[in-house]
C-alpha cells in the first residue's frame, strides 16, 4: 500500500501548490481516508485567501470530501470499517461534550474543526478525519456526484426542511448557482410552488430544467413585486452573499413567512423591522448540518433523483477548478477527481 499521498497546500492568498506527504496514522477517535472526490466550494476561496497564521499551516484546503476508510484509530466505533466509502463535510465532527452537543444540536458543537480551515481538508489523495464527522455515502452515488451535496446539498436541504412551508406553498429560491441549483430541485421534489430568482435570462432555461415552477428575472423585473403579486412567498431560500438584496426581500413575504439566509454578506445591512413585526415575518440563518442530516439530504436525493451539475477536474488542476468557481462560469459545481 502506498505510503506517501499529493496534495494541493495553501501556498499564498491566490494559490495552491502540490506536494507529496507521507501518510499520517490515526489518533484516537480518527480515521485517515483515502479521497476520491472533493468538490470546489466558495468557501475554500476565503480559507485560501484568510488563512488564519495561528493555526497549523501549511494547510489542505476542501470541505466536501468522499473516500473510503484506510486505517482505523482507537476509539472509533464499530459503525466504521476498513474500506467503507464515507465522506466528511465542513463540519469536521461534534465533541459529543459540549452544552450544544448535549442539546443534540451537533452541527452549532463549537469544539469541532472546521475542515479545511482549522484542520487539513480533501484537496488531497488521503486525510485524516474526526470519527464522529463522518457520513455514510449511498451506494447509488458516484463520489464525483455525492461530494457538492455533503455542503451545498446538506445546506439548502436542511434550510427547506426548517423554512415552515408545507407543500403547495410559494417558496422562492434567491440565486440560482452552486447552492441555489440544489436548493430548486429539492424545493420541486418537497412539493413546493418554486419561484427562482436570478439575473438574467440566460438562467430562464436551467431553472426550469432544475424544477422551477416561475423564473424571475432580476433584469427586468423587481422581485419583491413579482412575489408579492404571486400572494407573497411563505419562505425564500437566499444563497447570494449580499446583504442588501437579501434583506429587501423581506417585503416579499407573505404573513407569518420566514427568510432563511445562507450566505452572509459583508455590508451591514438594516432589516426592514416594520414589516416583520405587522406581518409576523421572520428572518433565520441556517447552517449546513450533523452528520445524520447529511445522511438525510443524500438518501433524499437518491430517493427523488436529484444530482448536483458537475464539472470534474483532476486533483493537479485544482488551482484553475478555483478559478472556474470564482469566476462563476461553472455549471454549477466543479469537482476534483483523485484519479490520475
Amino acid at each position: 500500500m502506498k505510503q506517501t499521498y499529493r496534495a494541493m497546500q495553501v501556498r499564498s492568498a491566490d494559490a495552491l501548490e502540490m506536494v507529496e506527504r507521507d501518510i499520517p496514522a490515526p489518533g484516537f477517535g480518527e480515521v485517515v481516508l483515502d479521497v476520491e472526490a472533493c468538490g470546489v466550494c466558495g468557501a475554500d476561496a476565503a480559507d485560501i485567501a484568510n488563512a488564519d497564521p495561528s493555526l497549523p499551516f501549511p494547510r489542505v484546503p476542501g470541505h466536501e470530501v468522499v473516500g473510503r476508510i484506510r486505517a482505523l484509530g482507537q476509539g472509533v466505533p464499530p459503525l466504521w470499517k476498513l474500506g467503507q466509502r464515507v465522506g466528511v463535510g465542513r463540519l469536521g465532527g461534534p465533541c459529543h461534550a459540549c452544552t450544544e452537543c448535549r442539546k443534540g444540536l451537533f452541527q452549532l458543537c463549537l469544539n469541532q474543526p472546521v475542515v479545511g480551515s482549522s484542520c487539513d481538508g480533501g484537496y488531497a489523495e488521503a486525510m485524516v478525519a474526526r470519527a464522529s464527522g463522518l457520513v455514510s455515502i449511498p451506494a447509488e452515488l458516484d463520489a464525483e456526484e455525492a461530494a457538492p451535496i455533503l455542503c451545498a446539498g446538506i445546506a439548502t436541504f436542511n434550510a427547506l426542511k426548517k423554512c415552515g412551508a408545507q407543500a403547495g406553498d410559494l417558496v422562492a429560491i434567491f440565486g440560482i448557482g452552486g447552492l441555489g441549483h440544489m436548493a430548486v430541485q429539492y424545493a420541486r421534489k418537497m412539493g413546493f410552488n418554486v419561484a427562482a430568482i436570478g439575473r438574467g435570462a440566460d438562467i430562464a432555461e436551467d431553472a426550469a430544467a432544475l424544477g422551477a415552477h416561475t423564473y424571475i428575472d432580476t433584469h427586468v423585473a423587481d422581485p419583491v413585486d413579482a412575489l408579492k403579486a404571486m400572494g407573497g412567498a411563505q419562505a425564500i431560500v437566499s444563497t447570494v452573499a449580499d446583504n442588501g438584496a437579501t434583506a429587501r426581500l423581506v417585503g416579499a413575504l407573505a404573513p407569518g413567512g420566514r427568510l432563511t439566509i445562507l450566505a452572509p454578506g459583508k455590508d451591514a445591512s438594516a432589516l426592514p423591522t416594520g414589516l416583520m413585526v405587522r406581518g409576523e415575518r421572520s428572518v433565520a440563518g441556517s447552517i449546513t448540518g450533523s452528520p445524520y442530516e447529511n445522511e438525510r439530504a443524500l438518501q433524499f436525493s437518491v430517493l427523488a433523483g436529484i444530482r448536483p451539475s458537475i464539472e470534474i477536474v483532476p486533483l493537479a488542476q485544482a488551482n484553475a477548478a478555483l478559478q472556474r468557481m470564482k469566476s462563476g462560469k461553472a455549471k454549477f459545481r466543479v469537482v476534483l477527481t483523485m484519479a490520475r
